[in-house]
């Protein structure tokens, strides 16, 4: 029997603990021994509860028991939850965690500390909720180099741009609405300003080309600025707009990623993606395109991806899973060219809202004052947006096509 313990109790840690109790017979056939949780680490009060028993409040009593093989982590955020799962490891402990921020800003420490103390740090969950992304990535698609990762990793904001599109909802009213159902917190500006989006661009990129992508490195625009003209124009040009979290491998080794609002084709199966649903594109050079489509987010779906590390871990008690990347590089020289390039030569069209005139050329209108680019390099349509804002000419959207 393996013993765990779970570290928050909210809505995946709860969802973790159901998921092992209600499939326990299940677990126990492919984890190969029973899986049962002994501390669940919360600091609320769970008296009359039937967790009161195995409720504590002091993590040392976790680090310090050596029944427990595996810690689940689902407190969120980078600061309580890096210090427990240092200590876990260090205590060889495996750590399975559903947080994406901790594993975008920590990762290739927590791992290579993983590998010093011959344990498991899985992080499933992290990316795309209840989607396998991660493992597919690792193993499936282990015989292809990854061209691209191109994904919509933010169910809130595919639910507001969603409502926007289809029923002429504004911006403001579709977020209330998503604040209704639990979609959006009361502070949403970690999903609709593109920062959970860019978490999990950065752990895709990690995991895609093998070395570090800081999340500060990749340049992040929400989707505030998206307007219902802009959702109009969208649908006449026969496309849908999506917050895409993305990663290109460029010919000289290095690669773009950013966040960004796209208009996406409707031929694509990514313009396809409604409401809180999840997709992501993986583009390998012998595969070509693979789409992976699900819940991205929500108690059961979540943890449902991390029971399942829960039960690799298990599975991989004496040889550690292979799961790793290389840390960031740090420049030789001052002038070296960083690993995430800058976008500025990354050809792509554009669609303008505006007093863009001629400016751009032979394009695609939509309306008096939109239209869609050719295709340009980035650097060359922002010097061009600059100048005409430099002139008085009023830009009111700017956004990419994919």
């Amino acid at each position: 029997m393996v013993k765990a313990a779970i570290l928050g109790f909210g809505t995946v840690g709860s969802g973790v603990e159901e998921v092992l109790r209600t499939n326990a017979a299940l677990i126990e056939r492919r984890a190969g021994t029973a899986v049962t949780v002994k501390y669940i680490l919360d600091i609320r009060d769970f008296s009359g509860t039937p967790f009161e028993n195995v409720v504590i409040r002091d993590f040392e009593r976790i680090e310090n028991d050596p029944e427990i093989s595996v810690v689940i982590e689902t407190i969120g955020g980078a600061r309580a939850a890096y210090d427990f799962t240092r200590r876990a490891l260090a205590a060889g402990k495996s750590v399975v965690t559903s947080n994406k921020e901790l594993v975008a800003t920590h990762g290739a420490e927590l791992l290579a500390l993983a590998r010093e103390k011959n344990v498991n740090y899985l992080f499933e969950a992290s990316v795309g909720g209840g989607i396998p992304i991660l493992r597919p990535m690792l193993q499936c698609l282990t015989a292809n180099r990854i061209e691209e990762v191109t994904g919509i990793l933010n169910g809130t904001t595919n639910f507001i741009l969603t409502k926007m599109l289809e029923e002429n909802v504004s911006f403001d009213a579709a977020l209330r609405d998503a604040q209704t159902r639990g979609y959006a917190e009361r502070d949403p500006s970690a999903d609709v300003d593109g920062l959970d989006a860019c978490r999990k661009t950065a752990i895709l990129a990690d995991l895609a080309y093998g070395r570090e992508v800081c999340p500060d490195a990749i340049e992040t625009e929400g989707i505030r600025g998206v307007t219902l003209e802009d959702a109009e124009n969208a649908s006449r040009a026969g496309c849908a707009i999506k917050l895409l979290g993305r990663s290109i491998l460029r010919e000289d080794g290095r690669i773009w990623a950013f966040v960004a609002p796209h208009f996406v084709p409707k031929t694509e199966m990514l313009a396809n993606v409604t409401g809180v649903f999840n997709a992501i594109r993986v583009t390998g050079d012998a595969v070509g395109d693979v789409l992976f489509y699900g819940q991205g987010a929500g108690k059961l779906p979540t943890a449902s991806a991390v029971v399942a590390d829960v039960v690799d871990a298990v599975k991989h008690r004496e040889v550690r899973r292979v799961l790793s990347w290389e840390p960031a590089p740090v420049s030789d020289t001052q002038d070296a060219a960083p690993y995430v390039a800058d976008l500025a030569d990354m050809p792509c069209a554009f669609y303008v809202r505006g007093e863009a005139g001629d400016a751009f050329g032979r394009c695609e209108r939509l309306s008096a004052d939109a239209l869609i680019t050719q295709v340009m390099p980035t650097g060359e349509f922002r010097e061009k947006i600059a100048a005409l804002r430099a002139s008085g000419r009023e830009i009111h959207s700017v956004f990419r096509v994919l």
